[in-house]
């Protein structure tokens, strides 16, 4: 299988730093695949409560993941400091395809790359239902520039 082409930096339109932890490391010394998408959902929701102000407690609507991926280009270790670039890739009425990649201390391609579907649910119900305004509009900040 090919590699998908490393991502740079500038393609991000959102970046959340992050230390990596000793208990991120596997045995093998580099933090271990698992751990790349405990940063991707931090991100995601830090994104989602800082800029669209999602109240994760009491909203009606939530976003559930039904699709994950992520591509591994170079190892990240313990104490780097993760740098969380996020992008939305695509957008629906009810779903978003957030595109995360993980950038090791100041390098300027991503080290992984990956991405997430969420689809936004009644939490009641747990049926979809269009993306909340404020999620949408803070969404556009950060799309894609051939998505738009």
């Amino acid at each position: 299988m090919a590699t998908p082409p490393a991502e740079a930096r500038p393609a991000y339109g959102y970046f959340l730093e992050l230390q990596s932890r000793w208990m991120d490391n596997d045995l093998y010394g580099h933090v271990n695949n698992v751990t790349y998408y405990s940063y991707f959902d931090t991100v995601v929701n830090y994104f989602l409560i800082e800029k669209g102000g999602l109240d994760i407690h009491n909203a009606p609507v939530i976003g559930v993941v039904v699709e994950s991926q992520c591509n591994y280009a170079q190892p990240v270790a313990y104490p780097d400091m993760i740098h969380c670039g996020l992008r939305i890739g695509r957008m629906g009425n009810s779903s978003v395809r957030y595109e995360v990649g993980i950038f090791r201390n100041d390098e300027e391609t991503a080290s992984a790359a990956g991405h997430f579907v969420h689809v936004f649910v009644d939490r009641a119900t747990n049926k979809p239902v269009p993306i909340p305004d404020t999620i949408k509009d803070a969404f556009m900040t950060i799309m894609k520039a051939d998505s738009a």
